[in-house]
């Protein structure tokens, strides 16, 4: 393919292929630098299908979401030549063709996350078409409505356990890693939690600083097109210096990437592509034999390190404002996708505390019974809209308390060592109490808080041998993990 003359128009070059390379149009492709349009092998589908994608590169949408469309019709092309319904041109696509389209890809791609996005694309294209008179003779009933979208699961975060990045981390596999390209790509997407598209295309001048001199790495967020903004360590700023020093003593000294290919093209020397990492990132881990907690090889993508970044924030009690905008999320409830995982940690540290009542005594809590899911709901709502400032009132919420706020009279009362400083200091409180009930004579009000004293003298005792015991499990877990 030769390089088109300056003063040759682009499109013009690029249209009647059935392959479109994005940096000869002049457009900076991330992970996929061509489209394809060979498999649509109708002439007027194919003609539509070349349209739409101009149409959308031209308004400014990545070429991802031009071959995200261009897969659809290549699909919908597919169905046409697994029916026997004539469909000879956009007058024959009805709402009969739409239903067999839809169960065509049901057929082929049920349960797979391209299924709903094949659906929507392919909508898209009917309302584009529609909307800008491309075809004057698409039947009314050609659509897809609401209910035609198959349900959507809710998938959760797929982040990387402990032990496996532990492996990743390790300076030593680390070093294996050939390339310095990919090397700091890897740590990049580790402490950062970039996309691999976001990360690959990166700029030499990605540092910025604040008014007190902290570095940031900045880059252009293509999904939200908007620049962000995520704090870095010293030490991932040298990397991306001496990545800099690398690149540039390789031939490539008037190039502005971070990460420029070290061979250039007809087209020149672009950056290195999202999947030619992924395909190094699996054989590092294979090379390097991560193994999960049960001995089987890793599994390893680029994006689950932005989900394990997510994760380890919220577990790490990181506010999920502040998560939200490390990770450049739009929405909280992108952020939520991964706040759900902070849950199962709690529940891990409650079931392992040792609980005691208003009288000292140890409450077991079975976490493996028929009952537990149901029993930990019921917790962390007496959580929620019971909470006191020593302890969780175990009671329904349905149940009304007979003892008002003589929480530590009440036998569903249940506090741990997180709240001895609130237990002494209350305990302070209620000799004072006592000591001026008796110089006034109030025998009864003394001797309601002489019983409240007995309980919090057991409930300080109790706790107090908990926390001079040695770490429990949970601890000695957590600090293994660096928590």
């Amino acid at each position: 393919m030769g390089k088109a003359g300056p003063d040759a128009a682009p499109w013009e070059n690029e249209f009647p292929k059935d392959v479109w390379h994005a940096r000869a149009l002049g457009i900076a492709a991330r992970s996929q630098v061509t489209v394809h349009f060979e498999n649509i092998t109708r002439p007027w589908l194919k003609k539509l299908a070349k349209r739409w994608a101009r149409w959308r590169l031209t308004t400014g949408l990545t070429v991802e979401s031009a071959v995200l469309g261009t897969k659809a019709v290549e699909s919908f092309n597919a169905f046409l030549n697994s029916t026997r319904i004539p469909v000879n041109g956009t007058a024959d696509i009805n709402r009969e063709v739409i239903e067999g389209f839809l169960a065509y890809l049901h057929a082929n791609s049920a349960g797979v996350v391209s299924h709903r996005i094949r659906i929507g694309q392919f909508n898209t294209f009917l309302l584009t078409m529609r909307r800008h008179g491309w075809v004057t003779d698409l039947p009314s009933t050609a659509q897809i409505y609401t209910e035609d979208y198959p349900k959507e699961t809710v998938r959760q975060p797929r982040a990387l356990s402990e032990h496996v990045m532990a492996q990743l981390e390790n300076p030593g596999n680390l070093a294996k890693m050939a390339s310095p390209h990919h090397r700091l790509i890897t740590l990049i997407l580790i402490r950062c939690g970039l996309r691999i598209s976001d990360t690959v295309a990166l700029r030499q001048d990605c540092i910025t600083r604040d008014k007190d001199g902290a570095p940031y790495l900045r880059y252009l967020n293509h999904k939200m097109k908007r620049e962000a903004l995520v704090p870095i360590d010293e030490e991932l700023e040298r990397a991306i210096a001496e990545q800099i020093s690398y690149v540039n003593g390789t031939g490539n000294s008037g190039t502005h990437l971070l990460f420029a290919h070290d061979r250039a093209d007809v087209y020149g020397a672009g950056h290195i592509s999202a999947g030619s990492y992924s395909t190094a990132l699996r054989r590092w881990v294979k090379h390097c034999v991560v193994t999960d907690e049960n001995g089987n090889p890793a599994v390893v993508s680029p994006h689950r390190f932005r989900h394990t970044l997510g994760t380890r924030l919220i577990n790490l009690d990181v506010p999920q404002e502040v998560v939200r905008r490390i990770l450049d999320h739009d929405s909280h409830q992108m952020t939520a996708h991964y706040a759900r995982l902070s849950d199962t940690t709690i529940r891990r540290h409650w079931e392992a505390a040792r609980k005691v009542n208003a009288s000292g005594s140890v409450v077991e809590l079975d976490p493996d019974g028929p009952l537990a899911e149901a029993a930990w709901s019921k917790q962390r709502l007496g959580r929620a809209t019971q909470a006191l400032p020593n302890g969780y009132c175990g009671l329904p919420v349905q149940k009304t308390c007979p003892h008002a706020n003589a929480c530590l009279t009440c036998p569903m009362f249940i506090t741990t060592a997180d709240f001895l400083p609130q237990h002494r200091e209350h305990r302070i409180q209620v000799v004072q109490i006592i000591s001026a009930a008796e110089a006034r004579g109030q025998q009864r009000l003394a001797e309601m808080n002489t019983r409240v004293l007995g309980n919090l003298d057991r409930i300080i005792d109790s706790l107090e041998d908990e926390t001079h015991a040695a770490p429990n499990h949970i601890e000695e877990e957590d600090n293994r993990a660096g928590r």
